[in-house]
């Protein structure tokens, strides 16, 4: 879940990549230079007050950074706003031999890259969705990162791997000692029930390119 303080740092660092204070950063996109001070981000009341996504998009235009470098400063990480390549494979390829270990990791040497904003798991990476079987939230052609060390939770958007090399992206309904039972994206899809040891593996989603 995205915190009023995650939003607000990510602010303070883009500012201090582009050397200047959150006041110039605000001046800089013809703002109330005010805006950003942190005077204003809680109310007299204690309401917390966040970021319009009118200013953020008036402060990427005027510093001519990505959403994807803002999005890479948010969080505690010292190392945020740094890109690496992460790998990157097809949805049909991710089913072929050679490219996961047995805990669902990337391996061997056979990936594509893509540069991305770190991220704590050093062993995320970018599946790239292809067809119509998870519209309307995927379509074709999106990139989804996958986080094989992120926790799981009900509700969670995930992709799994079957035993017999079968690939899909579904939302976890429900995990028990016996079956992960999954309800499918597109609802003209239908939502599977498999029992645990019919599953490879299975990693969340935790971002997509949209």
């Amino acid at each position: 879940m995205l915190k009023h303080a995650d939003v607000w740092r990510a602010l303070d660092r883009l500012a201090k990549e582009y050397n200047m204070s959150a006041s110039g950063l605000a001046r800089r996109a013809g703002l109330d230079p005010t805006t950003f001070n942190k005077s204003k981000r809680v109310t007299r009341d204690g309401k917390l007050r966040w970021p319009s996504t009118e200013s953020v998009a008036k402060v990427l235009a005027a510093t001519g950074a990505s959403l994807n470098e803002y999005v890479s400063y948010v969080g505690e990480s010292g190392g945020a706003g740094v890109y690496r390549n992460i790998p990157l494979i097809g949805f049909a390829q991710a089913g072929s031999q050679g490219y996961f270990d047995d805990a669902g990791y990337p391996v061997g040497a056979s990936w594509d890259e893509i540069p991305f904003p770190g991220f704590a798991d050093p062993y995320a990476y970018a599946v790239e969705i292809t067809g119509d079987s998870m519209e309307p939230v995927f379509r074709d052609g999106d990139i989804v990162i996958v986080s094989p060390e992120a926790s799981i939770r009900r509700g969670d958007r995930v992709v799994v791997r079957t035993t017999n090399g079968e690939v899909m992206a579904k939302i976890l309904q429900r995990e028990s000692a016996k079956k992960i039972e999954l309800l499918s994206i597109n609802v003209a899809h239908e939502d599977r029930s498999l029992a645990v040891e019919e599953v490879d593996w299975m990693a969340r989603i935790i971002w997509a390119s949209q």
